[in-house]
């Protein structure tokens, strides 16, 4: 995305706000070019984002993006990743209305950050993102708002029973604490593992085994598979972060995409990002 409009000097930009003192010559050079090239992810607002900045235009996103775009130079991307990554980013076409529809959440409803997590049981790399999102909802107390929908792997077999447990336990007040069990024994989910789980938590087995089959938690699994594809997710986990996917590989952290969101610096977290399952194919549904 290019600005239409007069760009300010790309050569040594400062902008109010943005600390560029770590980086190289060639780097502020590059990411002086960069935001005066790059339109300002404000919605009718056709300048660069170095001349919103300057102008002090009434766009909050401004600042948010050059320091974006500062923290992809310093962290090696090339002109060409941050255009892409950008427009994943920050272009408004890239941002979903995803449903919350009665999905589990945790945190308040009016949260400013609504995270959403597609996410598999049987999926190691989901298993392995459950500790980065706690970590990033107990770092922001009451500003964030995590939403878990199912999408099971086709080559997961256990991936549906368990999302059936875990969504059973939700009808007792029990949804969440049913996911942990799940990721964390996530080598035995047979039947008996799963009824063991509702037992630990003190459920009402007969109505836990009831609710698992009922067509209401049936029509919420299709749902969330459903809207899956209709986002044509390709792996799991695959989180959504105000509506815009979060690149788990290339883009920045899940902490840093809140702290972004909610204006504020980053806060220290251990754990880190989790890789990803990828999702099935019609010619060759490998896991790998």
């Amino acid at each position: 995305m290019a600005a239409s409009q007069a760009k300010p000097e790309a050569k040594n930009l400062v902008l109010p706000g943005v600390d560029t003192s770590a980086m190289t010559p060639r780097e502020r050079q590059e990411w002086s070019a960069l935001v005066s090239e790059l339109l300002a992810p404000c919605p009718a607002v056709p300048v660069s984002v170095a001349q919103c900045v300057l102008e002090q235009r009434p766009c909050g996103s401004c600042a948010q993006a050059a320091k974006w775009v500062a923290n992809a130079v310093r962290n090696g991307a090339s002109p060409d990743q941050v255009h892409h990554a950008y427009a994943q980013r920050f272009d408004p076409s890239s941002m979903k209305a995803i449903p919350i529809d009665g999905s589990p959440t945790k945190g308040p409803d009016d949260a400013p950050v609504t995270i959403i997590e597609l996410a598999d049981f049987e999926c190691p790399h989901c298993a392995g993102a459950v500790p980065m999102l706690d970590a990033v909802v107990l770092a922001h107390p009451g500003k964030v708002r995590l939403v878990y929908k199912s999408y099971t792997l086709q080559f997961h077999t256990r991936g549906e029973p368990a999302a059936r447990a875990a969504f059973a336990s939700g009808m007792q007040g029990k949804f969440w604490e049913m996911e942990h069990l799940l990721f964390e024994r996530q080598q035995h989910l047979e039947d008996a593992d799963l009824e063991r789980y509702a037992q630990m938590l003190k459920l009402d087995i007969a109505k836990w085994k009831a609710d698992m089959q009922s067509p209401a938690i049936s029509d919420r699994i299709a749902h969330d598979h459903k809207l899956g594809e209709d986002l044509k997710v390709k792996g799991t986990p695959t989180i959504f972060v105000n509506g815009r996917e979060l690149d788990i590989e290339q883009d920045e952290s899940l902490e840093q995409r809140v702290a972004s969101e909610l204006g504020t610096p980053p806060v220290a977290t251990q754990a880190g990002p989790p890789a990803s399952v990828p999702a099935p194919s019609s010619s060759a549904p490998k896991p790998r």
